[in-house]
C-alpha cells in the first residue's frame, strides 16, 4: 500500500468514527463564503486538527471545520475553509481532502473561491461560474509518482468543469433571477495581490478573474473522476487603469455581501443532481 493511501485511510478511520454514510456531495467554501454551511443540515463537525493529514487553515475568514450533513436531500461533506499554496503548504497537501472526499462516495465536487475581476464588464459583488482555468501556480498537484489506483498518468483536462453542471447552475441563476457571468479564472501562487502590469498580462492570456486557489482540488478531483462545478465572487475590480489599493477586509466584505446569492444556487444545483 502506497504511503498516500494509507494517509488516506488513516483519515477515514476518524471520519468513519463520525459516520458511516455514503456522501455523493463535495463542497469547498472559500474566503468569506462559509454561509452555505448554514444550509446543511449538520449531522457532524470535525475540527481538522483532529482529522490526521489534514493541514490547518491560517488564513482570516477560513474556520477549519468538515461538515457533514444533508443539503437539497443529498448527503454532503463540506470543507469550511480551505488550503492555499501561499500557506507554504504543497500542492499533494491542499489536494489531500479532494482524495479523501473520493473514499467517502463524492462524485460531484462544488468548489467556490473569492477572485478578482479582470474582465471590464464584471463589477464587484458579481458571481462567475468557472467554465475553464488557466494555471499559473507554477505547480502541480499531480507531479511525482501517479497512484494508478486513484487515476490516469496523463488526465484529460478538456471539460475541467462539467458542462452539465455549469447548465444547472445558469438554469438555477435563472430561476432565482440572479444575474451571473461565464469565465476563465487564473490561479498565481500569491499572497500578494497582482500589480498592473501583472493584470494586463492575465488579462490578455484569456482570463476574466484572478485568484489563488481552486486549480489544484480541480486537477486531483478530475484525476479521480469527479465532476466539478466551480463558482467565483468577484471581491475588487482589478482594471489597471484604474487600480485602486483593495485591503483583505474589503475582499472579505464582497464575498459575504455576494454569497447568499452564490448559495441558493448551489443549493438549487445539489438539489438537481
Amino acid at each position: 500500500m502506497s504511503g498516500l493511501i494509507e494517509k488516506i485511510n488513516d483519515s477515514l478511520k476518524v471520519i468513519r468514527e463520525k459516520s458511516e454514510e455514503t456522501y455523493e456531495v463535495g463542497v469547498i467554501l472559500g474566503t468569506g463564503l462559509g454561509g452555505l454551511v448554514n444550509d446543511i443540515e449538520i449531522e457532524h463537525e470535525i475540527p481538522y486538527e483532529n482529522i490526521p493529514h489534514f493541514p490547518l487553515s491560517t488564513v482570516e475568514s477560513h474556520k477549519g471545520k468538515l461538515i457533514l450533513g444533508k443539503l437539497g436531500g443529498k448527503n454532503v461533506v463540506a470543507m469550511q475553509g480551505r488550503f492555499h499554496y501561499y500557506e507554504g503548504y504543497t500542492m499533494q497537501q491542499i489536494t489531500f481532502p479532494v482524495r479523501v472526499f473520493h473514499f467517502l462516495g463524492v462524485k460531484t465536487l462544488l468548489i467556490s473561491n473569492a477572485c478578482g475581476g479582470m474582465n471590464p464588464l464584471y463589477r464587484r459583488g458579481d458571481i462567475m461560474i468557472m467554465t475553464d482555468h488557466i494555471n499559473m501556480l507554477g505547480d502541480n498537484p499531480l507531479t511525482g509518482k501517479n497512484e494508478d489506483e486513484l487515476g490516469p498518468r496523463f488526465p484529460d483536462m478538456s471539460e475541467p468543469y462539467a458542462n452539465e453542471l455549469i447548465e444547472m447552475a445558469q438554469e438555477a441563476a435563472l430561476e432565482h433571477k440572479i444575474k451571473v457571468h461565464q469565465g476563465v479564472y487564473v490561479a498565481v501562487p500569491g499572497p500578494n495581490l497582482e500589480t498592473k502590469a501583472e493584470y494586463r498580462f492575465l488579462r490578455t492570456i484569456g482570463a476574466d478573474v484572478v485568484g489563488m486557489s481552486t486549480i489544484p482540488e480541480n486537477i486531483v478531483a478530475n484525476h479521480m473522476g469527479l465532476k466539478v462545478l466551480g463558482m467565483s465572487i468577484i471581491t475588487d475590480e482589478c482594471f489597471p487603469e484604474a487600480l485602486k489599493p483593495v485591503n483583505v477586509q474589503e475582499i472579505i466584505e464582497a464575498a459575504m455581501g455576494a454569497e447568499p446569492k452564490m448559495t441558493k444556487i448551489m443549493k438549487s444545483v445539489v438539489e438537481k443532481l
